[in-house]
């Protein structure tokens, strides 16, 4: 099949096979495979069609036949056109290269963005929909810091921990791309519009289910196969047992990708989920460094200017003796005497209430522990959560 970009007659073609009811992504690529490009797909005969696909129901061969998805395909095509949406079939030399490879590739991808994003080297962030302010954390700082290495981040837009690893790679300013379980231009759910149309901007969002398609439940596993598909790794932060987080992790393995956890309490169950991956044999991640080195050599080397600076960085002990916690002296040297004390009663794991930080610093004026509150949120050491309760952040 051609390298080309898609021209628009072709996109119609891969449109219609996508559209044509009960065919299916597996089929259709396959007959694709058989006959060399959509168009001869649609114009073959149902002998032809009966032939090459001896299972494919008659009804569905007949639809082929005749074209039935031509109408709506130049529907869809004019609602993507008109919401500034491409359409990348999976010939198209945008689509990513990893998802080719799996068992069931969705045959054309939906795009708002940067869709040059999608054959970048990249690793998945995933995990639970109720993060405990640890897991916030920590899929914050690890997305930050792999973005800020070149690689690029994917995740499901959830809420919880994708949400959460999407912010942390814009707020780095690396790239990311949001893989939805409904049409591109629905974002989903509503609570994360924010982060959508900020990720249209700066990264990429991608669907294979058509415009204005809404949340049924089904689309989900659908689209956690192309999250995991076209990752390198997968990396699970927090999620119970049977989470649809490890659903991804599970079909990353499948895929034959990296799978890896971040570890946690025993008597946590959002840990549950990563201790049991670790258990079967999934990486455990502490920082960025352990994703990194699984990656295959030509991603690490072409990262790895970029590592030696970040690692250079860290090296060394903080100023209260906590190697690697990624606050290092020197920058803490930049905050005041209130803002150092406050930040050792401070955890990551745990959030902390303002009447429990007041307590622990009494030696300190309730408004200098407030004024250093904001002082770490403004160095980055320190995020505020709902009901003012504060927690470490682990930022360089």
């Amino acid at each position: 099949m051609a390298a080309d970009k898609a021209s628009p007659e072709v996109q119609l073609h891969w449109l219609a096979l996508h559209l044509t009811p009960g065919l299916g992504a597996r089929n259709a690529y396959r007959l694709v495979q058989i006959f060399g490009h959509p168009e001869r797909v649609l114009h073959a005969s149902a002998s032809e069609l009966h032939a090459a696909a001896p299972r494919l129901p008659k009804a569905v061969v007949s639809s082929v036949e005749a074209g039935i998805a031509f109408e709506d395909a130049a529907v869809e095509m004019r609602k993507a056109e008109a919401a500034g949406v491409e359409i990348i079939p999976i010939q198209d030399p945008r689509y990513p290269e990893n998802l080719k490879e799996i068992d069931d590739p969705p045959i054309l991808l939906y795009a708002l963005g940067r869709a040059e994003l999608l054959r970048t080297a990249s690793v998945a962030v995933v995990g639970t929909r109720r993060p405990t302010p640890y897991g916030r954390a920590v899929s914050e700082k690890l997305t930050r810091d792999l973005v800020e290495l070149g690689v690029t981040h994917v995740s499901g837009m959830a809420r919880g921990i994708d949400a959460c690893s999407h912010r942390g790679a814009l707020q780095a300013g690396g790239d990311t791309v949001a893989v939805l379980g409904t049409g591109v231009d629905r974002p989903y759910p509503r609570e994360n519009e924010k982060i959508y149309r900020e990720i249209a901007e700066c990264g990429v969002v991608i669907s294979q289910f058509r415009m204005g398609e809404t949340p049924f439940a089904q689309n989900f596993p659908k689209r956690n196969r192309i999250i995991s598909g076209m990752s390198l790794a997968t990396l699970v932060v927090e999620g119970a047992q049977y989470s649809g987080s490890l659903i991804t992790a599970r079909l990353a393995m499948e895929q034959n990708r990296e799978v890896m956890a971040v570890p946690g309490p025993i008597t946590s169950k959002p840990s549950w989920g990563p201790n049991l991956l670790i258990k079967d044999g999934a990486k455990l991640v502490q920082e960025a460094a352990d994703i990194v080195e699984e990656l295959p050599l030509d991603v690490r080397l072409n990262l790895r200017p970029r590592m030696a600076a970040a690692m250079a960085s860290d090296d060394g002990e903080t100023e209260h003796g906590e190697a690697g916690n990624g606050q290092s002296g020197a920058s803490m040297d930049m905050i005041s005497a209130a803002g150092r004390k406050v930040f050792r009663v401070l955890r990551v794991d745990e959030a902390v209430h303002i009447d429990a930080i007041i307590r622990e610093c009494a030696d300190e004026p309730a408004a200098e522990i407030l004024a250093a509150l904001s002082e770490l949120e403004l160095f980055g050491g320190v995020k505020q959560m709902p009901g003012k309760y504060f927690v470490r952040t682990w930022n360089d």
